[in-house]
């Protein structure tokens, strides 16, 4: 290799505010790299007309706070004063977190894929000072590798390219946005325009498709690196629910996964929560970093799985526990403020541990032999090796291995784990801990509140149903910005990101307002509580006003000039379900939610408009489509729709609970106030927002039964059957109805 180039005398003393320009961000992930001596700019107008006055080529770092290959690189890299030296001589360089900025992040990762055949983070992406990508990669080392370059190689070869060979780079760049703005094309979704419901033997099919991909053994789909398939889980749970020639095959495949997720070292033997995937087929080896969206979405599928009542692979009894373990871990480690009643939930920990200085990949979670029996003595000790896989090979780094049976535990091993269990806990938590990146992302406490307000009804735990109307009433509190002297729905803003209790940065993306208004309306249907309801009203129709343009669908608007002229200057929608569900697939599962309580035949046809999307997803890459199809799913039941009648007391709470505790898919119920038990609170809304509680038109008519006790209407598209006053007829009756939508 070359001796390194000096860095140019002067260069990054002449131009005005050159320095590390970090220290003042609310980002965690933008803090974590405030001392490096790197001039880093945050991403936004500045930076690029500082980049243009220049003449020089802006390097975007894209990362998260939890990211451990993020530290490898900001260590190997960024802190290292003679490549700093360099960037900063021949280049803006800019940090971006991605989940502050997930518009960013998205089209520079379908850049980076375009150009490098990988994705992943960091990402390392070269723009011209206009914001087209025309280098790109990932982690770079500071040496070659096999097949990689080292960064400071990358550095000087693409300087040298735009001295040299600018037109064709900026060629290039123009040739990449464009084929990007034809990707958009292909995959618009028009709202305006009519669509034919999913053809129901399409779910069938995707089933099977997922079944040719599915690792029997182990679980999961697909080899390693294997990822919780959250968003397909819940199609597979919903397709179970409705008796077809694939239903069973559905149920089997959900609960081998969800059985070797829970007995694997991906879960947190002892204190809960799910890592953010496996680099083991096996599950045995974590990536440590743990996520609030993977938390919220699992809990919600172990949840379901319970509502399934089926004891296949993975007895319902073990899910709960391990539903309820998720539940307590999210409150207690992600909780902002009173884990009882948080202030949102924060975004995630870290997959690494700082011990002595140094970062260690999941050093608080890892243990020894030697470890195990300093705390439970010889005998348990060498037991508990035994149980949990740690032998004197530590499978991540010689600090060990993470704690995992693998397999169902025994009567007398259950026995012996939960004896041992809090000694253990109790030993880890004096260990240094994994840094927690506080700032809450409202689409992410959305789908936390879903999850919460189901879970609390599914497992009796009322508690977590106060902990998600506490989630819910800071968002509309802090993240909920009303249009001041407008009336017109839908003019207030939902903004995405808040630190310390202040709301700040862009707008909310289409996904944040489709997963808060999910999690509003589940929370309605658990508490009737219909300020909910109302709020989850008010974000449909902001998503709507702002994300549907002339007809067509985005996931974000006018946030950046760059990132609109990255796409070719069109208007992106993404339809693939990530780590999380898509903006679009989420937006059609909360139109058609709606529609089902409002009646509306216009948001329904929204829906249908987006599930066109599905036939050629399908049958292609059904592992990125699993919200639509279970969106579809619940389309082809109906869903079904279940208003409840005064009043309150003994009775409506149970037929309440039926309704709630039924695997019907994507079922909507609408109930009076008052039946779940928590406390009436002022739901801390900002001024300007509605203050008269909206009618929810499912309930209009339905009254109670002759002798004044609470019935409950089963509907499909607002024409309901006779009303029903016994659990017991209720049961039967939507057990029937599910297996109509077969």
């Amino acid at each position: 290799m070359p001796a390194p180039e000096p860095a140019d005398p002067g260069t990054t003393r002449e131009w005005p505010g050159a320095s590390n320009a970090l220290g003042s961000e609310p980002s965690a992930y933008l803090r974590q790299h405030a001392d490096n001596p790197v001039h880093w700019r945050p991403f936004g107008d500045e930076a690029f007309a500082f980049a243009a006055a220049r003449d020089v080529p802006v390097f975007l770092s894209i990362g998260y706070a939890a990211c451990h290959w993020c530290h490898v690189m900001a260590h190997e890299s960024f802190e290292d004063q003679d490549t700093a030296d360099y960037l900063n001589a021949h280049f803006v360089a800019v940090k971006v977190d991605r989940e502050e900025r997930p518009d960013v992040d998205s089209i520079y990762m379908a850049a980076t894929q375009a150009i490098s055949g990988e994705g992943g983070w960091p990402m390392s992406v070269f723009l011209t000072p206009d914001g087209l990508a025309f280098h790109a990669g990932t982690y770079f080392p500071p040496t070659p590798q096999p097949g990689r370059p080292s960064f400071r190689q990358v550095l000087e070869a693409v300087r040298e390219a735009w001295l040299e060979r600018r037109d064709a780079v900026e060629q290039n760049a123009r040739a990449l946005a464009a084929g990007m703005a034809n990707a958009q094309l292909a995959s618009a979704v028009f709202l305006d325009r009519p669509s034919a419901s999913v053809d129901i033997s399409l779910l069938s099919e995707a089933v099977r498709l997922l079944a040719r991909s599915e690792d029997p053994d182990d679980g999961g789909f697909g080899g390693a690196p294997k990822f919780p398939p959250s968003a397909v889980l819940e199609f597979l749970i919903r397709h179970a629910a409705v008796p077809s020639d694939t239903s069973d095959a559905a149920r089997d495949m959900a609960g081998r996964t969800l059985a070797a997720m829970a007995r694997s070292a991906l879960c947190d033997q002892l204190d809960g929560g799910f890592a953010r995937y496996s680099v083991t087929a096996d599950w045995s080896v974590p990536h440590f970093e743990k996520m609030l969206y993977d938390n919220a979405q699992l809990l919600r599928a172990y949840v379901h799985w319970v509502r399934l009542r089926g004891d296949w692979v993975l007895p319902a009894g073990e899910a709960a526990s391990v539903a309820s373990r998720v539940a307590d871990w999210m409150l207690d480690s992600l909780g902002v403020g009173d884990p009882a009643t948080p202030d949102g939930l924060a975004s995630s920990l870290d997959a690494d541990t700082v011990v002595d200085g140094v970062h260690h990949e999941g050093a608080s979670y890892l243990w020894t032999p030697a470890a195990l029996e300093a705390v439970l003595g010889p005998g348990d000790g060498a037991a508990v090796a035994r149980l949990m896989n740690v032998g004197p090979s530590g499978t991540v780094s010689e600090l060990g291995s993470p704690l995992h049976p693998g397999r169902r535990l025994s009567g007398a091993e259950s026995r012996l784990w939960n004896r041992v269990r809090p000694a253990l806990r109790a030993a880890r938590s004096a260990r240094p801990q994994p840094a927690r990146d506080d700032k809450v992302v409202a689409g992410w406490n959305g789908l936390a509140i879903a999850a919460l307000a189901e879970a609390g009804v599914v497992l009796d735990r009322p508690e977590l149903v106060a902990a998600a109307e506490s989630v819910a009433a800071y968002l509309m509190r802090v993240h909920w910005r009303p249009a001041t002297g407008s009336s017109k729905p839908g003019a207030g803003v939902l903004i995405r990101v808040s630190h310390d209790g202040f709301a700040r940065g862009i707008s909310g993306l289409l996904e944040d307002y489709a997963f808060c208004a999910e999690g509003f309306l589940a929370l309605y249907a658990v508490t009737g509580r219909r300020r909910w309801y109302g709020f989850a009203e008010e974000l449909i129709s902001g998503a709507c006003a702002r994300f549907v343009v002339d007809g067509r669908l985005s996931d974000s608007v006018g946030e950046s000039a760059q990132v609109f002229n990255a796409q070719g200057q069109h208007a992106g929608l993404d339809p693939f379900d990530n780590a999380a569900p898509s903006g679009a697939a989420a937006f059609a599962g909360v139109l058609l939610s709606y529609a089902a309580y409002s009646g509306s035949h216009e948001h329904r046809a929204m829906a249908s408009s987006i599930l066109s999307l599905l036939p050629p997803i399908a049958v292609r890459a059904p592992r990125v489509a699993g919200w639509l199809l279970a969106t579809a799913q619940a389309a082809a039941a109906g869903p079904i729709e279940a208003a409840l009648s005064d009043p309150t007391g003994r009775k409506q709470q149970e037929l309440h609970r039926a309704l709630l505790t039924s695997p019907s898919p994507g079922m909507v119920v609408a109930v009076q106030p008052g039946v779940a038990g928590g406390k009436e609170a002022d739901d801390g809304a900002p001024p300007g927002s509605r203050t008269t509680e909206p009618e929810v038109p499912l309930l209009e008519a339905r009254t109670a039964a002759a002798d004044g006790s609470p019935q409950v209407y089963l509907c499909r598209g607002m024409v309901c059957d006779l009303p029903l006053g016994s659990v017991e007829e209720l049961v039967q009756r939507l057990e029937v109805m599910t297996e109509a939508a077969g």
